[in-house]
């Protein structure tokens, strides 16, 4: 088991990267003195692959357990969604020393973590991710939330879960184009961060599929991209400067998924097409090498992730959505812009017509 602890002023916590791990849970939460009611969150698919070996595995350890499964996707990531948590939760009187189990991607972690956050004004709160996305990313660091129907992540908060259990066995049942998303976020580390990573990644023919990547680079992929993700993390808990280069390739994102309607690409898609923008706006502007550019955009097409605008996407709408970015600060937007592989630097001083200009040649 790899151990990775995330600190913080208030509460540190440890990311366990455990094969197999998903049937050590409960004796993990065990040492942790939480309270015995436990309320599981999940979807059906996902609850269908590992619910009844977390249960167990709960169980065992004295651990009274109900839970809740919502529909998958990212389209259900709102309010609606969250009341089904609360409901459950008032239905079986979970409690202020009570505990939150997400188990799933993402969307399942931010959705559980933002009920963990508010429900008695905020209770322990645990992640199991199961896609490669939220193992590298969206279980680490407390940024919980959902949806607005006119932007991403709009309505949230910071909750830092008490423990982040990454069970690598999980990702084999992982469907193709959820691996390749979750790459999206593996290849966002080594621009803004890991320039090591980056070049290990470089050395492999293929970042599609998981059974044509070796198992070092896997064990490198998790082991240094949560790294990368606690160092930031405890440097900057609430994005007040530093944090905000974990946004690379995400302002236009965040623009593209509220657009399509979160039902054409998904996040890491989403991801990969801001990161090759963000990319050429930097090299328009003078601050990166076009080699290094086409480096990521090799990487990103290696994973067999989109580096083209989605159809029918109007580049205008693009551009005015980019003001209800929550990384807007009076008015203009900032942008994380790479000068060099594993250095990022924020700015908001990109002009309008460079985005546009940059975003038709995407089409």
């Amino acid at each position: 088991m790899t151990s990775i602890i995330v600190n913080l002023p208030e509460q540190s916590y440890e990311i366990a990267i455990a094969p197999g791990g998903i049937d050590q849970l409960g004796e993990m939460m065990s040492n942790l003195k939480l309270g015995k009611k436990v309320l599981l969150v999940s979807n059906p698919t996902i609850f269908k692959h590992y619910g009844q070996r977390v249960l167990a595995s709960l169980e065992a350890a004295g651990f009274e357990v109900v839970s809740c499964n919502l529909s998958p996707g990212e389209r259900y990531k709102t309010l609606s969604s969250v009341q089904k948590i609360y409901d459950t939760a008032l239905e079986n009187r979970i409690e202020r020393s009570s505990t939150m189990v997400a188990l799933g991607g993402g969307v399942i972690g931010d959705m559980t973590g933002f009920a963990a956050a508010t429900w008695l004004r905020g209770i322990n709160f645990v992640q199991v991710p199961t896609s490669l996305l939220a193992m590298v990313d969206a279980a680490i660091g407390g940024k919980t939330g959902v949806n607005h129907p006119q932007g991403k992540n709009l309505i949230g908060a910071f909750h830092q879960p008490r423990l982040v259990l990454i069970d690598p066995e999980v990702l084999k049942s992982l469907p193709v184009r959820e691996f390749r998303a979750g790459m999206a976020e593996v290849i966002k580390y080594g621009v803004i961060w890991d320039a090591e990573l980056f070049a290990q990644m470089e050395e492999s023919k293929r970042l599609d599929q998981l059974r044509y990547i070796k198992a070092e680079l896997i064990e490198a992929i998790l082991n240094r991209s949560c790294q990368a993700k606690a160092d930031v993390v405890g440097k900057d808990e609430k994005e007040a400067g530093l944090r905000a280069i974990l946004n690379y390739g995400h302002t236009i994102a965040h623009a593209v998924e509220s657009l399509t309607g979160y039902r054409v690409v998904n996040h890491g898609e989403a991801v990969a097409i801001g990161m090759v923008a963000a990319g050429q706006i930097a090299v328009k502007l003078g601050m990166w090498k076009k080699e290094e550019a086409e480096r990521q955009d090799a990487l990103i097409q290696k994973a067999s992730l989109p580096t083209k605008l989605p159809d029918g996407v109007d580049i205008e709408a693009i551009i005015e959505s980019l003001q209800l970015d929550k990384k807007v600060k009076a008015g203009k937007v900032r942008f994380i812009l790479p000068t060099q592989i594993g250095v990022v630097t924020i700015t908001d001083e990109v002009p309008s017509d460079t985005i546009r200009e940059v975003l038709q040649a995407m089409q």
